[in-house]
């Protein structure tokens, strides 16, 4: 896809969604859209069964740890991705999203197979919940689980509501994936980090084919993140280019949004800067529209625009 067609989409997108389009990446105001926190308060803020103190690592990554990095690098907004180690109780992220209005939005887990699950969600979009995170339970076949009644009703509730799923998952799972887009048409989807791509080895290119194929589904959209754990796994992350460049003529960058995987891009060795420089700086394929979508506008248009709970 040329510049001139992609530069022709973004702009047809952005009427049709009323999303407002940088004249320049240079701006700021950036979006992060996905950040996990939490706190050593675990009196206040239990962990759930089978997490230990020990467990959490960093021991602590609140909203005011993250801020000393997205301040450097211009980025005003955060969506929250409740952090496992909390499981279903989502307080904490609701607490820091009433706590920062206009700042944070979450993406929220519940147990699909609760009877209450509808009802659940809905509730959590009203404190500011836009996404709701799947991922596979050990004890399932990926097909059991992604074919359970209670996903069924997790991906119609999430339609129902104007709100997405976001699947956490390995590569293996993206026809699983794929299959669901075909049954639920109208339920936004939005792929975590690639589907992994490239974290286990090297990209291999029936995963890059099984994740663009995906773009054909209208309201999917896919995760440009976690760059410090796929393919080499080195700043400055540049040999991931090819990969985000075959996502972007796929989906258009109106359906990819960069993230950055806090506090776990800031691991020793790796850092903030180097995560946002990537699609910012460092990868001249991408046009300033390319770069205002993956760095802003996807993120607002799918986690920070009014749902209908």
């Amino acid at each position: 896809m040329n510049s001139t067609r992609r530069s022709f989409l973004a702009s047809s997108a952005a009427a049709l969604t009323g999303c407002s389009l940088f004249p320049s990446a240079g701006g700021g105001s950036w979006i992060d859209a996905h950040v996990h926190v939490w706190t050593p308060d675990v009196e206040k803020y239990p962990l759930a069964r089978g997490y230990a103190v020990s467990d959490m690592r960093p021991p602590s990554f609140t909203p005011q740890q993250l801020f000393a990095h997205t301040k450097r690098e211009g980025v005003k907004r955060v969506v929250l991705i409740q952090m496992s180690y909390y499981q279903y109780d989502n307080s904490y992220m609701l607490d820091v999203i009433k706590a920062h209005p206009g700042t944070f939005s979450g993406v929220a887990i519940v147990d699909e197979n609760a009877p209450d699950v509808a009802a659940t969600m809905t509730q959590l979009v009203r404190q500011g919940v836009r996404g709701f995170r799947i991922y596979a339970g050990k004890e399932k076949s990926l097909s059991a689980w992604i074919g359970s009644p209670g996903m069924a009703t997790l991906w119609k509730t999430a339609a129902q509501l104007s709100v997405s799923v976001c699947p956490l998952i390995n590569p293996d799972t993206l026809p699983l994936i794929d299959q669901m887009c075909e049954w639920y048409p109208d339920t936004s989807v939005v792929i975590d980090h690639f589907a992994r791509t490239g974290m286990a080895g090297g990209v291999k290119e029936g995963d890059v084919k099984n994740l663009t194929r995906l773009a054909r589904h209208a309201k999917t959209h896919v995760k440009a993140s976690a760059f410090y754990a796929l393919g080499a796994k080195k700043a400055p992350y540049t040999d991931l280019g090819p990969l985000i460049r075959r996502v972007r003529d796929a989906y258009g960058p109106q359906r990819v949004m960069w993230a950055s995987d806090c506090p776990f891009q800031v691991d020793p060795g790796h850092n903030y800067h180097d995560s946002i420089a990537l699609i910012r700086d460092r990868l001249d394929f991408l046009t300033d529209q390319d770069k205002a979508w993956m760095l802003r506008g996807t993120a607002e248009k799918v986690f920070f625009s009014a749902a209908l709970a």
